[in-house]
Order: C-alpha cells, then sequence, then structure tokens
C-alpha cells in the first residue's frame, strides 16, 4: 500500500484544484458585474485593450507592471481559461475579474496618472473603468 502514496497525493491535489476552480466560479457568480455594468464593460473593451497594450510599451513605467501586463496579455490569448467560455455569463467574466485585479495592481503601483494618460477614450469611458477596477477615483473636471 506505502508504494502508491502518490497516487493519493495526486488525487488530493486535484481535489484542491477542483475545489479552488469551483469556489472561483461561485465568486465570479457573486461578484462579477451584471447589468448594466456589465454592458458598460463589454463597449469598453476595445478601449481597454489599447490602454492595456500602450501601458506594456510605456518604457518610463516599472518593469513590474509591464511585466504583469504582457502575463495578462498572455493569459487572455491562451485558448483555454479559467471557465470555458460557453459557461452564460461567467465564461467571460473569469477574464473581466482578472483584467480589473491587474489594472488594480497597475494603478496602486503605476498610478492612476499613468493610466488616465494611456487612456484612449472617453472621460465618461473612463470613470467606467474606475468603477470596473474598484477604483474610487474622483473625476477629473478640466
Amino acid at each position: 500500500m506505502t508504494d502508491w502514496w502518490w497516487l493519493d497525493l495526486l488525487l488530493a491535489i486535484a481535489g484542491g484544484l477542483a475545489l479552488l476552480w469551483i469556489a472561483l466560479i461561485i465568486a465570479l457568480a457573486v461578484a462579477g458585474p451584471r447589468g448594466p455594468l456589465l454592458r458598460e464593460a463589454l463597449r469598453l473593451l476595445p478601449d481597454l485593450l489599447r490602454l492595456l497594450r500602450r501601458l506594456a510599451a510605456d518604457g518610463g513605467l516599472p518593469r513590474g507592471v509591464r511585466v504583469r501586463l504582457v502575463l495578462l496579455f498572455a493569459y487572455l490569448a491562451l485558448p483555454f481559461d479559467l471557465v470555458p467560455d460557453f459557461i452564460p455569463v461567467l465564461g467571460y467574466a473569469d477574464d473581466a475579474v482578472i483584467v480589473a485585479l491587474v489594472l488594480r495592481s497597475v494603478v496602486r503601483r503605476a498610478g492612476i496618472e499613468a493610466v488616465r494618460a494611456h487612456w484612449p477614450g472617453t472621460e465618461d469611458g473612463f470613470d467606467v473603468l474606475c468603477r470596473l477596477a474598484g477604483l474610487s477615483l474622483p473625476r477629473n473636471e478640466s
């Protein structure tokens, strides 16, 4: 029986990953964007992708920020996701949550000024971006 310890370990790891995946799906179902905010997020997607690309190319930002953005692009380009896209709403919400988490990290490290300087969209779009990323920032009236 002691020769099969690796099988027990493998099953325990697989079970732990499955529980973690289920917890992620539940968290996305509870905390994911809904209704008008989800529609606004989808409308914002082209500007958000341009913003992330511009931030990743900015040599003036800290290397850690650019590495996070490159890893985000790599994750988004992968053919598989944490939650498969065929699951209604949640399949795309995992990408939105990961983008929001990376964006929060970028803002904390690089500053909101860098994000605002590279934002290609409108001020209203920037406000939506701040809400999606959980940033409670005042709107810059200029």
